[in-house]
């Protein structure tokens, strides 16, 4: 498989900050539009949005906390071509797409689509999902949910940068058929994985950015080798870390923000405490967003 071209960390804009689209089970359409352009008026390089393809019933999993399968979640393609149109600068990240429960495609399509109608500010994040009923759902099969993940993203970048593909592989049988329109410029490919050697391996030889699930602190040494056994600078890959702006204070948060890139992470998406409503939420990010500008290169 091909691996996407690796740029040095010298070629890199300085730390990029993000955080998660505000959003709560009752959804309200009005205000995905203030929302979106007052992150993008505080300065936000990005946004991101997370979810499940489809949602069960809440308690089903002993263990897991309702946000990790059980919320009214929304498709990312939809959601960001809406947010597109009513801002002009920041970028979308999706915080994942669960690539094998999608036809690959359609996929392709879409991402093609919103990358175009945002000039560019679109940037996927891909991962598997836990869930085995989700795939049962959509006539998938979980066990081969890393195999067809690393198939996939090999065809969308064929279908991103080749007007027609012929290919054969273990999932798809291209016949010299394209999208017709190709997308300006290559779409970011982020991985969000788990800290497990396969999901690490996966996301350090095919990946463009790198978002694991918790502190990558003690993997990171790990994950870096295997950037370098895949034929790949280290230095090269976009890594996200996450940034919760407590109470504990500004101090706090740029300590907090230091550590981070002194890791390597690139990317920080600075979460709200838990209990704030939406609009204090943003309020909080926003100050924590100014401060760790200033004090984090």
């Amino acid at each position: 498989m091909e691996t996407p071209p690796a740029n040095s960390r010298s070629e890199r804009q300085s730390m990029q900050y993000g955080t998660a689209f505000p959003s709560t089970p009752a959804f309200d359409q009005s205000l995905v539009g203030p929302r979106a352009r007052a992150l993008e008026n505080a300065g936000f390089d990005y946004i991101t949005l997370s979810g499940h393809l489809l949602s069960a019933r809440s308690g089903r999993y002993e263990g897991r906390p309702d946000s990790q399968y059980a919320l009214p979640y929304h498709d990312p393609f939809i959601l960001f071509s809406y947010i597109a149109a009513l801002t002009t600068r920041i970028h979308m990240i999706s915080s994942i797409v669960i690539l094998p429960l999608r036809e690959t495609a359609a996929v392709a399509r879409q991402a093609a689509e919103l990358a175009s109608l945002s000039n560019g500010r679109f940037e996927m994040g891909v991962g598997l999902s836990w869930q085995e009923a989700e795939y049962r759902a959509v006539g998938q099969n979980l066990h081969e949910r890393g195999a067809r993940l690393a198939e996939q993203v090999e065809v969308l970048r064929l279908y991103w940068s080749q007007p027609h593909v012929t290919f054969k592989g273990r999932f798809h049988d291209i016949d010299d058929l394209g999208l017709g329109i190709l997308p300006a410029r290559p779409i970011p490919i982020w991985f969000g994985t788990t800290f497990n050697d396969a999901s690490m391996k996966r996301a350090a030889a095919l990946g463009d950015g790198w978002m694991p699930i918790a502190d990558p602190t003690g993997s990171m040494p790990q994950f870096q080798t295997y950037m370098t056994q895949a034929g790949r600078d280290p230095g090269s890959m976009r890594v996200m870390g996450r940034l919760v702006a407590g109470e504990d204070g500004s101090e706090a948060w740029v300590a907090e923000g230091k550590r981070l890139q002194s890791l390597g992470v690139t990317h920080i998406t600075i979460d709200p405490p838990l209990g704030l409503d939406v609009e204090k939420g943003i309020e909080r990010v926003a100050a924590a967003r100014e401060i760790l500008r200033k004090a984090v290169l």
